[in-house]
C-alpha cells in the first residue's frame, strides 16, 4: 500500500470516526478564569464566511453554499439513513487539502450516520447531482480532540466540496 494510499485511507477512517471523537471533546470549567487573548483564526473564519455571497448558515452554525445546483426540483436528497457516493475534496482554512477522492481518482460511499456530524446534516440538504462548499465548525467535525495524525488540529474548521453522485439503495454498499 502506497504512502499516499495509506493517508487518504486514515483520513477517511477519521471523517467516519468524527462522531465518536467529537462526542468526548473537553468542555472548559465554569471557574475557568476569563482572559483577554486574540480572536480564534476559526472563529474569525466563519464570522467573515458567513457575509460572503451565496454562504447560509443552519442553526446548528454548519455553513454551506450551492456551487452546482440542478434544475430538476424532483431530484432526491439523502435521509441521514442513507448511504451515499460522493466525490469530496477536505481543506483547512489555510487551504491545505488533507483529503480528496478526486486525487484518489474514485468517490466514495458510506452511511451518512456515520461520518462527522457536519456532513450528516450538509449532505443532506443536497440533491443528486449537486456540488456544494460546507464550512464545517470544530463542533460538527472532530471537536477538542481533532485527528493530529491527518494534520487536522483541535476545534479545526474544516472546508468541504462535495458532489453527491447517488442515494445508494438500501443494502447496496459497493465494494471498495
Amino acid at each position: 500500500m502506497t504512502l499516499r494510499r495509506s493517508v487518504a485511507l486514515l483520513a477517511f477512517a477519521a471523517l467516519l470516526a468524527g462522531p465518536a471523537a467529537a462526542q468526548q471533546s473537553a468542555s472548559p470549567s465554569d471557574d475557568t478564569p476569563i482572559r483577554a487573548e486574540k480572536p480564534d483564526p476559526q472563529k474569525q473564519f466563519l464570522i467573515e464566511n458567513a457575509k460572503r455571497p451565496g454562504w447560509k448558515t443552519t442553526p446548528s452554525g454548519l455553513q454551506y453554499k450551492a456551487v452546482k445546483p440542478v434544475t430538476n426540483p424532483a431530484a432526491p436528497s439523502p435521509l441521514a439513513t442513507d448511504a451515499v457516493l460522493v466525490n469530496y475534496e477536505g481543506r483547512l482554512i489555510d487551504g491545505t487539502v488533507f483529503d480528496s477522492s478526486y486525487e484518489r481518482g474514485e468517490p466514495i460511499s458510506f452511511p451518512l450516520n456515520r461520518v462527522i456530524a457536519g456532513w450528516t446534516e450538509g449532505v443532506q440538504l443536497m440533491k443528486v447531482g449537486e456540488t456544494y462548499e460546507f464550512a464545517i465548525p470544530g463542533r460538527l467535525a472532530y471537536g477538542a480532540r481533532g485527528v493530529p495524525q491527518a494534520g487536522i488540529g483541535p476545534n479545526a474548521t474544516l472546508l468541504f466540496k462535495v458532489e453527491l453522485l447517488e442515494i445508494l439503495p438500501p443494502g447496496a454498499m459497493p465494494p471498495r
